[in-house]
């Protein structure tokens, strides 16, 4: 595989609120060095809402000797909104770019669930859900999805390759039926479920025999058994603020199973070196808003369900790193492991 790689987030935001209150810029610095020396990874997906995170934090793995895959991440913004987020952050990446640095664009992650004017619905949720109500219609309404999104995203390409020189690709979901002429790579939000599992490996090395190179992303899963098997669904364990949607507390009480997660990023990244794959990007190396709490109530306990490889604590610092307010799990060291090799 290519470029053995590792999402790291700035801070998602949704209706002006950011998940990451907090960037220090040597913290950054310090946790691309891990992630370039201990996780023995080559490539960053640096990805995040504000422009003004992600110019540095690109700019930091650049000059860690990471290549970037500069990745803006629009939430519940409509299509002309998109736009505008693309052509700040193309021009930020093409400065970048221009000063040496490999860089990708990613323009966007999963649109046509995560923003509005694609689908019908007020949450990624609702519409997902609307997509799937009615299955004597659904393959109609997803052609129809797919000439919608299309036609965003080569106005979308169009927009960012008139400020970006470098190479440029796209974070689909299958079901988006992206048509990739514009595009340099072909990139999937791929994630196994247990509904997909027997047939996976045929999927990735079908996607892989393309004439672009693949790249895989979004692929993770948490610290609680059977997690794994939810696939997409990880998070349905959690409750959340009514209003701000924070993360507030588990569902119920899951068993912690690290080993569980490390087992499920070391087969998947198994699967991807073996079938071809040319890019994958484990998501993710922390989820804010996620704690591990392990004393008490485990339902408070919200690492369980976060993505993250490292668990993030609370007023305290790690054993491991201990300049880092976080401590990593076994899923650290099973990507550390893979990628060694």
């Amino acid at each position: 595989m290519r470029a053995r790689g590792m999402t790291y987030d700035t801070g998602f935001v949704v209706h002006g609120r950011t998940s990451r209150t907090h960037v220090d810029p040597a913290v950054v610095r310090r946790e691309l060095a891990i992630i370039r020396d201990d996780l023995h990874c080559n490539a960053v997906q640096i990805t995040g809402g504000d422009p003004d995170r992600l110019e540095p934090a690109a700019a930091a793995a650049a000059e860690a000797g990471l290549e970037v895959w500069f990745s803006p991440y629009p939430l519940e913004l409509d299509p002309e909104q998109i736009l505008t987020l693309f052509r700040d952050c193309a021009e930020r990446a093409e400065r970048l770019r221009r000063q040496g640095a490999e860089v990708v664009f990613v323009a966007g992650v999963e649109l046509s669930v995560m923003n509005r004017g694609f689908l019908p619905g007020g949450s990624p949720e609702e519409r997902v859900a609307q997509l799937m109500s009615r299955p004597e219609r659904r393959a109609e309404a997803m052609r129809a999805l797919g000439v919608r999104l299309n036609a965003f995203l080569r106005d979308a390409a169009a927009t960012v390759r008139e400020r970006f020189q470098g190479r440029l690709t796209y974070a689909s979901i299958q079901f988006e039926q992206v048509d990739w002429t514009p595009f340099d790579v072909v990139t999937y939000e791929l994630i196994r479920s247990a509904e997909v599992a027997d047939r996976f490996r045929d999927a990735v090395r079908t996607l892989a025999r393309g004439p672009k190179p693949l790249a895989i992303t979004g692929f993770g899963t948490a610290a609680y058994r059977g997690a794994g098997d939810r696939g997409g669904r990880v998070l349905d364990v959690v409750e959340y603020d009514p209003e701000t949607r924070a993360p507030v507390r588990l569902n119920g009480v899951y068993e912690r199973d690290e080993a569980g997660q490390a087992a499920y990023l070391t087969e998947l990244l198994e699967i991807f070196e073996t079938e071809g794959v040319d890019s994958a990007f484990v998501f993710l190396f922390a989820l804010p808003g996620y704690p591990h709490r392990p004393h008490g109530d485990p339902r408070d306990d919200l690492d369980r369900a976060g993505l993250g490889i490292v668990k993030l604590l609370e007023g305290r610092r790690g054993q491991t790193y201990p300049d880092m307010d976080w401590e990593p799990k076994a899923a650290f060291a099973a990507v550390a492991d893979r990628y060694r090799r």
